[in-house]
């Protein structure tokens, strides 16, 4: 069960990010998702590492409804999740589109999740992820 239980939060994580058709993203969802010390990376195009908290305040601005970034959203193209007990790890490629500034975009890269099963269920620990140039 547990590999179910990991496809379905990962699923619900890409999710949060989407505001299509005129909707505002529920990043704020990273707090039930995430541990509250999380930890969240991102090495390309700039090297940063973000609290739980520091990673979602900037992109519900940025995906309001009326925001820089509309139509977004982003899914996985291929995966390989690892889970051994209470721990699990998923390495995969991952695609993205949306209108910035006005402007078509498509993009991917690389995520990497950790997950840790808690008592109320599997949480992610961290995320890190490398944007194709």
């Amino acid at each position: 069960m547990s590999q179910a239980e990991i496809d379905t939060l990962t699923a619900e994580f890409f999710g949060s990010f989407d505001n299509r058709d005129g909707g505002n993203a529920d990043v704020a969802r990273l707090r039930r998702l995430m541990l509250p010390g999380g930890v969240i990376a991102v090495t390309a195009p700039e090297y940063r590492v973000f609290t739980v908290e520091e990673f979602i305040g900037p992109r519900e601005e940025l995906l309001a409804a009326g925001g820089r970034v509309t139509e977004f959203h982003e899914w996985e193209v291929s995966a390989r999740t690892d889970v051994h007990g209470d721990i699990a790890s998923r390495f995969g490629e991952y695609a993205k589109a949306g209108i910035m500034d006005g402007k078509p975009f498509e993009g991917g890269g690389m995520k990497t999740i950790q997950f840790v099963r808690t008592p109320e269920g599997w949480r992610i620990s961290a995320f890190a992820w490398h944007d194709r140039p």
